[in-house]
């Protein structure tokens, strides 16, 4: 699919003449008449890449900048996640790792340009694509659309951040040359053009008149239709496997002058929990970027410089079924989610010196790994029986120190939802009772006793996403979303039945996003009705924050049992904070905490995932460092960690051979 097989619509367009007449001092536009970009009069083309700042720590936006600029990048594409901003109505968050302008005001010191893609909705595998779930405390919205309420709360968000984003637009001194309006909205069902009319009338109101706008969407026919419209630049996305000539072709149906311009090429894809890690070519990422550079197009390469998102963010897509995305957001990408160069960045790299000059110097180095060695998380005076780590190898070694402590879910509810219970005689959603995100528990009793196995069941698609199931605190299985609904247990009248509910991340592209989370129906017992529910919503990520159960001892538990509850320990470094990942041998499926960080879910026996990645930016010298899991089936009999230096993805070392731990 080289060009030597271009038809004559798509000429090359990279020799796009010099302006006669002046262009104002600082201008950033389309010519349609020679197909290409003016900057400041004089063509250009830039061939970008993709950071998502609220995935990368703030100690290390420079490093992973650095590198994007020394591997000849002359833009990066920024998303803004919403939600990430306004966690609730009205109440925002711009500080720390949230500071966009920061961000922002850094790409620029560093020379390089920004094409901004601030939604509202944005994708990214992000939660929602980006929309905050209070949006669903009105149950009947109609997201992505010109729905009144859904507008109002957009409008106000907007007003919020454009004007922050207003002073660094190329034309008035900053380096921000495009915003994109919406995203793929070509791909959603509502095809509502009063909503991007809307939205161009906003973004037209709050950034000015001489700012380019664009849309992004697939390359099918249907996709552009939806997606674009008049005074909104159409611009299209795919990946290595696509036919350039043909993807082109379907932007020209749409945009038959000016520029062209792939926004999102798929250097890798992402990974689902329970598939294959996903991987693509070197040599076909590098040919398929050499031959759109050839046509003269601006390029965005789409997610490759990134790491972890920390949760509650990753989202989730749905064809045919829900398909909740992994911690990880290593994608295979250019650079690794731990900032490592790898030889696709080189490839890249060298396809992008036959177009244009490189930096002087060399490209920063991988950062530091460490492999900590194991760490033990159980209540014990000792090591524990039968262990067998070399105690050079084990940060356990002094097992007294480490303060270990183990807390079932079902005995701190106190301290996990300190306001209590509330009762209704149904189920509620997590959206009905406010919850974001994290954990409902479900509390009812047996109505009737039970002697014979009977069925506790969902209807269809009402468990949202997985629920843990207990009867008196003894642990009876996992109800699923589109997998298993229904359990047999036995039981006497007036037993407690609780249903720990856990949302996986909220739909961020392929259905309607109006992705409800907890039990939405009922549950039954051999199709009887059970009401009169005690409904805990779990603030468990803010009291990890503040410090529990480091900060005071849990109650004492009933002891060590299957399904839901906490382990928590410390460790200390050797005098050194480097990146490190940690590995869960034995472990079922769960979430960490180090120093009150939330690093996302582990899962190994689902897979692809078998690590999480932890910042050295995370880690404390000189002082403990405090452990804290929250294990929702079962953990081994020796609860260990093991912290390695590098990563492991579906049993095999990430761009390595095959692991033996």
């Amino acid at each position: 699919e080289g060009v030597a097989g271009l038809g004559k619509g798509l000429q090359p367009t990279q020799h796009c003449p010099l302006l006669q007449a002046s262009p104002p001092a600082r201008s950033f536009q389309l010519d349609y008449e020679e197909d290409c970009f003016r900057k400041d009069g004089a063509p250009f083309r830039y061939i970008s890449g993709s950071i998502h700042y609220a995935r990368v720590p703030r100690p290390a936006w420079r490093d992973r900048l650095l590198k994007m600029y020394m591997s000849g990048l002359s833009a990066v594409q920024v998303y803004i996640p919403w939600n990430y901003h306004e966690p609730l109505p009205g109440v925002y968050d711009f500080a720390g790792d949230r500071d966009v302008e920061a961000f922002l005001d850094l790409t620029a010191k560093l020379g390089l340009l920004v094409i901004l893609r601030p939604g509202p909705y944005i994708c990214a595998e992000w939660e929602m694509g980006g929309l905050p779930a209070w949006l669903l405390w009105k149950p009947d919205i109609i997201l992505r659309s010109s729905d009144p309420a859904y507008l109002a709360a957009v409008d106000s968000w907007l007003h919020v951040l454009l004007p922050k984003i207003k002073p660094r637009l190329y034309q008035h001194g900053g380096n921000i040359i495009s915003v994109q309006v919406e995203n793929e909205y070509g791909s959603y069902y509502a095809c509502d053009y009063g909503y991007l009319r809307h939205l161009l009338g906003s973004f037209r109101a709050l950034l000015g008149s001489e700012v380019l706008l664009f849309t992004t969407d697939g390359a099918r026919a249907e996709e552009l239709r939806c997606g674009t419209l008049q005074g909104l630049y159409a611009t299209v996305d795919f990946g290595p496997g696509s036919n350039v000539t043909e993807a082109f072709g379907a932007q020209r149906q749409v945009e038959p002058k000016g520029p062209l311009v792939n926004s999102e090429y798929y250097t890798g894809w992402l990974d689902y929990w329970g598939e294959a890690h996903a991987s693509t070519s070197s040599v076909r990422v590098a040919r398929g970027l050499e031959d759109m550079l050839q046509l003269g197009a601006s390029v965005n390469m789409q997610s490759p410089f990134l790491q972890l998102p920390s949760l509650p963010w990753p989202g989730a897509d749905f064809k045919d079924q829900y398909k909740p995305v992994t911690t990880s957001y290593d994608y295979d990408a250019p650079v690794s989610e731990a900032g490592d160069p790898t030889e696709k960045l080189f490839a890249i790299r060298t396809v992008i010196s036959k177009f244009q000059p490189l930096p002087v110097g060399p490209m920063p180095p991988a950062t530091p790994k460490y492999a900590y060695g194991w760490v033990a998380l159980q209540k014990v005076s000792a090591c524990p029986e039968g262990c067998a780590v070399p105690a050079q190898h084990c940060l356990a070694a002094r097992c007294p120190s480490l303060s270990l402590q183990y807390a079932d879910l079902l005995d701190v509810l106190d301290v996990l939802c300190p306001s209590g219970p509330i009762q209704s005689q149904f189920p509620l959603t997590f959206e009905a009772i406010k919850q974001v995100h994290g954990f409902v528990l479900y509390r009812t009793q047996l109505p009737r006793d039970i002697l014979d196995p009977a069925m506790l069941g969902a209807p269809p698609h009402s468990i949202c996403d997985r629920g843990y199931v207990m009867l008196q605190k003894e642990y009876q299985g996992t109800l699923e979303r589109d997998r298993q609904t229904a359990l047999h247990v036995t039981g006497n009248t007036g037993d407690t039945l609780d249903v720990l509910l856990e949302n996986m991340g909220r739909i961020s592209f392929g259905a309607n996003i109006s992705d409800f989370k907890g039990l939405l129906g009922n549950l039954s017992l051999d199709s009887s009705p059970l009401r009169n529910w005690l409904i805990y919503p779990l603030a468990i990520d803010t009291v990890v924050q503040q410090g529990w159960p480091h900060a005071a001892l849990p109650k004492s538990s009933s002891g060590h049992r299957a399904g839901p509850a906490f382990y928590a320990g410390t460790f200390e470094t050797p005098g050194i904070a480097c990146d490190t990942f940690v590995k869960f041998p034995g472990w079922s499926k769960g979430q960490l905490w180090i120093n009150g960080f939330n690093l996302g879910r582990y899962w190994p026996l689902r897979g692809p995932q078998q690590t999480l990645f932890v910042p050295g930016s995370v880690l404390h010298v000189g002082r403990p460092n405090n452990i804290t899991v929250l294990e929702l089936e079962g953990a081994p009999s020796t609860p260990l960690l093991l912290f390695l230096d590098r990563p492991l993805f579906n049993r095999t070392l990430s761009r390595s051979t095959a692991a033996t731990e």
